[in-house]
């Protein structure tokens, strides 16, 4: 199952902090990818840069049970970044289910099984019947941030 990504852009910076990025979609080393750049900061209890996206329309929720995991294209600056998931059980924006990658010099297909992922600041267990974004962030320590998605795919 292929998305049709509408990444939108979030950084520290909606509870104070002071990092500084952006989202764009471009040409990189010829293929489409909407790639985040930026400089993670620690500053004012900050830490983040985030490109994330609804799987579904209106924020309905996706069962991906019969699946194994989230497959990227992805692209980078050889730096670890999350990525993350969130059900609507989770009622913090601080919730989540997260696993990391590593953004390769070229474009290569990363899958993330489900199994991989783990609660962040809840108890609650992931609910592959009630999945509904996904993000890649740039996150928890000061660095350049550079990193592109082409795809989004569910794998078996």
């Amino acid at each position: 199952m292929e998305f049709t990504p509408k990444w939108e852009y979030v950084s520290d910076m909606v509870m104070g902090g002071v990092s500084i990025g952006e989202i764009r979609t471009e040409n990189i080393r010829g293929r489409i990818g909407t790639r985040l750049t930026g400089d993670v900061s620690l500053d004012n209890n900050g830490g983040f840069l985030q490109m994330a996206f609804d799987l579904l329309p209106d924020s309905q929720i996706l069962n991906a049970e019969s699946w194994t995991g989230i497959e990227l294209d992805v692209i980078g600056n050889l730096k670890k970044y999350d990525c993350r998931l969130r059900t609507d059980l989770l009622a913090r924006p601080w919730q989540s289910y997260r696993t990391s990658l590593v953004a390769p010099k070229h474009w290569t297909l990363i899958q993330l099984p489900f199994a991989e992922f783990r609660p962040h600041r809840t108890t609650i267990p992931l609910d592959l019947t009630r999945i509904r974004r996904i993000g890649v962030l740039a996150i928890g320590r000061e660095f350049n941030a550079d990193v592109a998605v082409s795809s989004v795919r569910l794998f078996r």
